[in-house]
């Protein structure tokens, strides 16, 4: 998850309508134009010279690029003109259209084969369309705790892969003047996902637990074989005792902006954010020596893991006029040389087969865990945005009962349970 704070509204309005405009236009070249949405903001600039390289490669193919984000996109499917091929956040928003089989098959195209098999089960969290591969992943990012290592090692601490040795080193940095963590409660999304999501997800089977969830759903309640106020009970109490002992004192006042600046600053040893804080924190302290870690929640040290979300996947629409021509675009992004520079642009990492592991340094605690798939969706994206669980979470840490409002969430996932339709399978649509 990107941050969602400081978007140049005019400058994305601009290039919305810049790659409206190109996708209106017919190549003057007599070749087969198709339309290319992407959706990464922070990446418009590689993206347009990679489509820039593949029309320079070939005479068969232009593709234009259109940045009009995700409700552009949507509209475009309700209007029966969709895009072509698609790069997008993979979220509960795109996942409906994998969910209503509106998107093509993709497990035959070479890009599938190059996949990592670990990765489908995530994909699948958001639903799925029988006998379909109907997205790939393209970049995942990964998020964990940030940490001073100048602080660390001028306190002879080492990374906590316990519980216990995470409060123990808590204990020991409070001791010596120092905030362990610098936390930014004013921006509900950063405690949703950092605090909620590595508190929950170091500590429970997210998939499994989802997956229970769903198969209750109307009936999720203090009874049923999932619930919020159950699963999620025991690692919201550690994350408040976190958030309650050793955070700064101002906390509840506090951005990501703050966060940022506060933590180049040396004023606290660790910081919930993910890598794209990287560049912000750089901006005041270039050469601020950093590592991430995952957070430990049990006293289990193979329970560690890290949060990851699919930060882009691409799709082809049923609707799309141009399938053959999408698909061969499709092949040219995952070609090894430009999937991998691509990810090591981001800080991302690369869901193929073999791909290298990301250089920069600051992530390289990661690694291992990726490597050895000891990863999990944050549970805070796992649920329809009618359920405000960002709100949900910064209330807790603000004092709010947790107990009251996990019982509130399992209200609100059975209502919306109730109220969803059901979506037939393909083999259900065709009378099969």
């Amino acid at each position: 998850m990107s941050p969602k704070p400081l978007r140049a509204a005019a400058g994305a309005t601009a290039l919305a309508l810049l790659g409206t405009a190109l996708a209106g236009c017919a190549a003057g070249d007599g070749r087969e134009t198709i339309r290319f949405t992407f959706s990464k903001r922070e990446a418009i600039e590689f993206m347009t010279e990679l489509v820039a390289d593949y029309n320079a490669s070939q005479d068969d193919v232009r593709v234009e690029i259109d940045t009009s984000g995700v409700d552009v996109v949507s509209a475009s499917f309700v209007r029966g003109n969709p895009p072509d091929i698609m790069l997008a956040n993979y979220n509960m928003e795109v996942a409906r259209f994998v969910q209503r089989c509106a998107l093509t098959d993709l497990s035959d195209t070479d890009a599938a084969a190059s996949v990592r098999d670990d990765l489908q089960p995530l994909m699948d969290q958001y639903g799925s369309c029988e006998g379909r591969t109907s997205a790939l992943p393209y970049s995942v990012m990964a998020a964990s705790v940030i940490y001073n290592k100048e602080i660390f090692e001028a306190q002879g601490l080492e990374v906590p892969t316990t519980w216990d040795e995470l409060i123990a080193v808590c204990d020991q940095l409070k001791a010596a003047g120092i905030t362990p963590f610098y936390a930014t409660f004013k921006d509900d999304w950063t405690i949703g996902q950092g605090w909620y999501d590595y508190s929950i997800g170091g500590s429970t089977d997210v998939i499994d637990f989802f997956d229970q969830l769903n198969a209750e759903g109307a009936d999720v309640g203090p009874e049923s074989s999932a619930s919020f106020q159950n699963d999620f009970a025991e690692p919201i109490d550690r994350m408040l005792q976190l958030t309650g002992g050793y955070v700064n004192d101002d906390a509840a006042s506090r951005g990501y902006g703050d966060g940022n600046l506060a933590f180049s600053k040396g004023e606290a040893a660790m910081y919930l954010q993910g890598p794209w804080a990287f560049s912000e924190i750089a901006k005041t302290a270039p050469d601020l020596q950093l590592g991430t870690f995952p957070l430990p929640m049990t006293d289990d040290a193979s329970d560690l893991a890290v949060r990851v979300n699919m930060d882009l996947a691409a799709m082809i629409p049923e609707g799309s006029r141009h399938q053959e021509a999408a698909r061969d675009f499709l092949e040219y992004l995952y070609q090894p040389e430009h999937i991998e520079a691509y990810n090591e642009s981001q800080l991302g990492f690369t869901p193929t087969k073999n791909a290298p592991a990301p250089s920069d340094p600051r992530i390289a605690g990661m690694i291992d865990y990726y490597d050895d798939g000891k990863i999990y969706q944050g549970p805070s994206v796992l649920v329809p945005k009618t359920i405000p669980v960002f709100n949900y979470a910064q209330a807790m840490v603000l004092g709010a009962d947790p107990r009251k409002t996990l019982s509130t969430m399992d209200a609100d996932w059975a209502r919306v349970a109730f109220r969803a339709p059901v979506v037939k399978t393909e083999t259900e649509e065709s009378g099969e």
